[in-house]
């Protein structure tokens, strides 16, 4: 487990040390929750289209039901494991490029990298028969997001990557949910 640790910490510096000051704009932007909200309004307008009033509602709920259980994991891993996070480690301090605007406790594992893998992949699925590229260009956007976690300098890249595997097998779980609720609730019509 040590030597896993150690890989982590040299990755996580290798790879936040590939940040430049001119880009830090750029990727601040990029991991902000708000900014993801038009490419959100655009694939909700894209389910309505293929999935009517009545499955959008059911899709939107079983999607704030995703969000929510991927982020109370992400919590209750954070705070039952207690890694903290590289800008907090004394002896990173000197090395590490930390370019977002605060830096939590704990944090293993992304809760980020976890909610945005989860939609990418609940949504990519649930619209893949009409949008032959739309899962890899989500699957694109979900890593772009977890990348700008590590060069923030908030989040090491295994607390990215666990996140990414908790999301996707949430956002797969979530997806058989609601289709097999929508498709019950039909049934019974």
């Amino acid at each position: 487990m040590e030597e896993l640790l150690r890989w982590d910490t040299e990755f996580f510096t290798f790879l936040n040390s590939l940040g430049s000051e001119p880009w830090d704009g750029f990727w601040q932007l990029v991991t902000l929750k708000w900014t993801s909200i038009p490419l959100y309004a655009i694939l909700l307008y894209l389910i309505y289209k293929h999935h009517g009033l009545k499955g959008t509602v059911v899709i939107a709920i079983a999607a704030a039901l995703m969000v929510t259980a991927t982020d109370q994991l992400a919590n209750l891993f954070k705070y039952g494991i207690q890694r903290p996070r590289p800008c907090q480690v004394e002896e990173l301090q000197a090395t590490i490029r930390f370019a977002a605007e605060r830096c939590g406790r704990y944090g293993y594992f992304s809760a980020h990298a976890a909610s945005s893998m989860a939609t990418a992949v609940f949504v990519g699925i649930l619209l893949r028969n009409w949008y032959r590229y739309l899962p890899f260009l989500l699957l694109f956007w979900a890593v772009l997001l977890g990348y700008s976690r590590i060069y923030l300098g908030v989040h090491y890249p295994l607390d990215v990557i666990t996140g990414m595997a908790f999301g996707g097998l949430i956002g797969w779980l979530f997806f058989q949910l609601q289709w097999w609720y929508r498709r019950r609730t039909t049934s019974a019509l």
